[in-house]
């Protein structure tokens, strides 16, 4: 009878709870003593846009259950980030956000994070601005030690692409200000950005549209930072890492084809790195073919999260 029910996450594992701590702490604290420019009304919308939609397409595609994580860590990330006088501009956003996840999909795996993909529409249609996330040194360093204890929480099963983005990124700066012998200060400026953190472990970092090998995240992350400070420093436009990923994301499906791994799973986070077990050349075809087949129909639901 236990055999019938399907594999569910241990809840306490999933790492989308303490993102979404993280997100709504922060959001809470910007509110009340930074007084961040977004109004409730702002906020309601948005993140109402995007159960609504994750809701609807939950009932269209006839998925298992309806999973509200996912689309409140895009629409709390975009209350921090996007900024615009129109509410209904915010709804957009958050519909988005959420819808392209359905839509816009390669082998069963969406191509952009939400996030980047509604900020990306908003700015290029010039409807909305981005949030440099300058809040102070108490609030980013408070919101850095946050975004690392949840890395530790959560086993940090693929943290590699966002340390490796970091490395990546502030390595370059610190290079670029030697080159042209600026002052270290400058770089360690451009870095004091709550914009970046919530790049780099909320964006880069989502499973879900990252690479499913360590080595593929490790070389995508290198992509993003090349085509970021290419933007940031040859286009000398803003928002580097946004638009630098938003370039880059299509090239995962190729990344997946040259350094393949296991597909993510939330229920149980790994590095993605393909185990291969001694005993399965043991086992006779036509049993772990029907093996594969019960366990393929009745435990792995598709999932657009």
């Amino acid at each position: 009878m236990g055999q019938d029910q399907p594999l569910r996450p241990v809840l306490w594992r999933d790492p989308r709870l303490y993102q979404i701590a993280s997100l709504s702490a922060l959001l809470l604290y910007g509110l009340l003593w930074l007084h961040f420019e977004v109004s409730p009304w702002q906020i309601t919308i948005t993140l109402g846009t995007a159960l609504l939609t994750q809701y609807a397409g939950t009932r269209f595609f006839n998925l298992p259950a309806f999973d509200p994580k996912s689309p409140l860590i895009s629409a709390l990330s975009l209350c921090l980030l996007l900024r615009t006088d129109q509410l209904p501009v915010a709804a957009l956003a958050s519909f988005l956000a959420i819808a392209g996840k359905f839509v816009i999909r390669w082998k069963d795996k969406h191509v952009f994070n939400p996030t980047n993909l509604a900020l990306a529409v908003v700015l290029t249609s010039g409807l909305g601005w981005m949030s440099p996330g300058q809040w102070g040194q108490v609030a980013w360093f408070g919101f850095l030690i946050a975004c690392l204890g949840g890395l530790v929480v959560t086993r940090a099963a693929r943290a590699d692409v966002t340390v490796a983005f970091l490395i990546f990124y502030v390595g370059l700066l610190i290079v670029r200000a030697l080159w042209l012998g600026d002052p270290l200060r400058i770089p360690l400026h451009q870095i004091e950005s709550g914009a970046l953190l919530i790049f780099a472990f909320f964006m880069i970092s989502d499973p879900k549209t990252t690479p499913d090998s360590r080595t593929g995240r490790i070389v995508y992350a290198l992509l993003v930072t090349i085509a970021a400070l290419y933007v940031q420093f040859g286009l000398f436009r803003p928002n580097g890492p946004l638009w630098g990923l938003i370039a880059c994301a299509p090239f995962v499906p190729l990344i997946d084809y040259l350094l393949p791994g296991s597909r993510y799973d939330w229920s149980k986070p790994s590095i993605g790195e393909r185990v291969h077990s001694p005993q399965s050349h043991v086992i006779d075809q036509p049993v772990a073919v029907n093996r594969l087949y019960s366990v393929s129909s009745v435990h792995q639901p598709r999932r657009f999260s």
